[in-house]
């Protein structure tokens, strides 16, 4: 692969990348880079956290990528996850692989490491207390959307250390490239400013497009990262995503009730779970519905949808019912996977008894 098609595969990915020409830099001097993505384990995983961010993470594979998946454990335990119970954010982190185990990550190519095991080397803290001295309280209060909390809420100090660690882990993995959501993008602009002045470097930031809950998007008025903090999927408001061991009848009860206005494609979330899931797993899907209402029809690319669907010749309810049946397909053999495997689940059950917290 030349490249001009790893630059293709990871522009698939990054819907801002910064920089392309330090991007184009990094693919021409090394075929194999370093890509890191970090997450926080907090109770089930919803099919964002899973198959979308599977599909990334393969193209950023096909492209040269070692990628580190950091289980951001002690993070978790600083931004009071599971009620500060480090042992079940832990038990999180571990069902959260067995997630991605079932879904067709390349797991090849891809490393766990688990900061419970970085937090014993004193190096890690130094790289920590290097971006503390570096930067103003205030500047690191700006970083808390990308622990989900909007700025200028209240924040423990464990909180204060958090954006300090993110950022520093990007030097302790040696990570070329920052592959996470645009709601990370604060803290990734703190290490492309400070690295530099450390004597670490600038790393390229790859920022994967956060996708939308199910319910009615939020007001176009709000600060564009609280947006995204709101359109996310949240683990808080169980109907408005898509987990990834929900069963058929969840999964259809759930799209029939999202927000889909007829002709409508921008802010759109059954839109985005067919541009962003379904066309990147299926070459093309199939609409059954009787002959009355038009018969069936074959759509051969997420373009084509959108042309369709915009002109009024498809039906909110019949798009509902075509993206039902084809998420289920692709959560199937996730839920297979945890019913089967005895030790799966067993630890499914046991992060279903904890009580969600933000």
């Amino acid at each position: 692969m030349n490249v001009e098609q790893r630059m293709n595969l990871i522009s698939q990915v990054g819907e801002e990348i910064l920089t392309v020409e330090e991007l184009q830099n990094l693919l021409e001097t090394k075929k194999k880079f370093v890509a890191y993505d970090g997450f926080e384990p907090s109770g089930r995983m919803h099919i964002a956290q899973g198959i979308l961010r599977a599909i990334n993470i393969n193209k950023m594979t096909a492209a040269g990528a070692n990628f580190k998946m950091l289980v951001a454990d002690w993070h978790g335990w600083a931004n009071n996850k599971m009620g500060g119970d480090l042992e079940k954010i832990q038990n999180v982190g571990k069902y959260f692989i067995e997630v991605w185990k079932a879904c067709g990550m390349d797991l090849e190519n891809v490393e766990f490491v688990w900061v419970s095991d970085m937090v014993n080397d004193h190096n890690y803290w130094k790289k920590v207390m290097q971006i503390a001295r570096n930067s103003t309280v205030n500047r690191i209060v700006r970083c808390g959307q990308i622990m989900g909390r909007k700025e200028g809420e209240v924040m423990q100090a464990s909180q204060i250390l958090y954006p300090c660690m993110q950022a520093a882990d990007i030097f302790y993995l040696k990570a070329d490239v920052c592959q996470l959501g645009m709601d990370q993008r604060k803290v990734n602009m703190l290490a492309r400013e400070i690295g530099p002045k450390l004597g670490y470097y600038k790393p390229v930031v790859v920022s994967h497009h956060m996708l939308a809950g199910l319910g009615q998007p939020v007001s176009d008025s709000k600060d564009a990262i609280d947006r995204v903090i709101d359109l996310k999927m949240s683990k808080s408001k169980p109907d408005s995503a898509i987990f990834m061991t929900d069963n058929p009848e969840d999964i259809k009860r759930k799209i029939n009730k999202a927000y889909c206005l007829e002709k409508q494609i921008h802010e759109n979330p059954i839109m985005e779970y067919n541009k962003y899931i379904v066309f990147e797993k299926f070459k093309s899907i199939k609409v059954e519905r009787p002959a009355k209402f038009g018969g069936d029809i074959e759509i051969a690319s997420f373009e084509e949808l959108q042309r369709i669907y915009s002109n009024g010749e498809l039906h909110p309810m019949d798009l509902k019912n075509t993206t039902t049946k084809y998420i289920d397909k692709l959560v199937e053999p996730v839920r297979n996977h945890f019913e089967k495997n005895t030790k799966a689940k067993k630890l499914k059950e046991e992060i279903e008894s904890y009580e969600v917290t933000r």
